[in-house]
């Protein structure tokens, strides 16, 4: 019988998100690809350290036990590797105690392809290329920043916080601003449109259905009082009143609701974020970033007019 993917959140993961592979692309990039495979032999029974999106992942897949027979989240290893060389990422995998099953092993390909082949909501590297072409493609991609952030173990919850133009919705209202650099026309054009919903952005749909799943871990808290729900979903924008209330209606229309929502108009994020201390955090400006990715996980999404003329390069 297939196992049918659409139905649930699915990550596609690179490993050079999910661990920490600086020692082994030092030796790719300086000595080669044959040392990489000894390298990659010789210590394939030696776990790799943790890396930026291991809490992020290790906290979504413990939601699947709310439902063990039919787990609401996939994870699946989308790696360059070979699967000789991928030996100790899956190694490492089972030693963390990950509930990671799926892997496809590429050879040094661009896994981007076979993300709507696999139902993927979200993939995730540490690859810019990679990354780059998925959006480009029209694919839900991000790309995780390097990190000293330490995870807080005995923390059950899973906090998951996003900007929102160019990441949750798409960058009609960011045009505006990029190009006219005036906030007023920014705030005029929101409030006009104040009742219009914003057309999805790329993580649109990684955004409902991690709703969708917060849903369920309710409901299952409803029929068995011991589980406590673990997902708490952010909104940290920029944005500021009077351009909140498109925010707040667009999330509406789409049957969404969020647990916390934090307008800071200029206020620098890593100050809000240092507090909520999210487990991943998504932002489509890379400015936004430099700050937060030194004290938390954080993700970058190139997408839309912010990241063009980069994307072009």
């Amino acid at each position: 019988m297939a196992y049918e993917l659409s139905d649930r959140l699915v990550i596609g993961l690179a490993s050079s998100a999910l661990f920490d592979l600086s020692e082994s692309d030092k030796i790719f990039r300086e000595q080669g690809e044959e040392a990489y495979r000894k390298f990659q032999s010789a210590n394939e029974n030696h776990p790799f350290d943790q890396g930026v999106a291991f809490p992020f992942i290790k906290r979504l897949l413990s939601v699947n036990e709310i439902s063990p027979d039919d787990p609401p989240v996939e994870v699946v290893l989308l790696s360059r590797n070979d699967p000789h060389t991928g030996m100790r990422v899956m190694k490492s995998i089972q030693y963390y105690g990950l509930g990671i099953t799926r892997a496809v092993f590429l050879q040094g390909k661009t896994p981007y392809r076979y993300i709507p082949a696999l139902s993927v909501n979200l993939f995730l590297s540490a690859n810019e290329a990679d990354v780059n072409q998925a959006i480009i493609a029209g694919y839900p991609a991000g790309r995780v920043l390097d990190s000293s952030h330490a995870d807080i173990v005995d923390d059950h919850e899973l906090r998951v916080a996003f900007d929102f133009d160019g990441v949750i919705i798409d960058d009609e209202a960011e045009i505006i601003f990029q190009q006219t650099k005036d906030l007023r026309k920014f705030h005029a054009n929101e409030t006009q449109k104040a009742a219009t919903p914003h057309n999805p952005g790329p993580l649109k749909i990684f955004f409902e259905k991690l709703s969708m799943l917060q849903k369920k871990e309710k409901d299952k808290a409803k029929t068995d009082p011991a589980y406590k729900p673990k997902i708490r979903i952010s909104i940290v924008t920029a944005r500021n009143a009077p351009s909140h209330e498109r925010v707040i209606n667009t999330i509406q229309s789409w049957g969404i609701t969020v647990d916390e929502a934090f307008f800071l108009g200029g206020i620098e994020k890593k100050r809000v974020l240092e507090v909520l201390a999210p487990h991943i955090f998504f932002d489509d400006q890379e400015l936004h970033l430099e700050q937060a990715a030194k004290v938390l996980p954080s993700v970058h999404i190139p997408f839309g007019i912010a990241n063009k003329k980069q994307q072009s390069k």
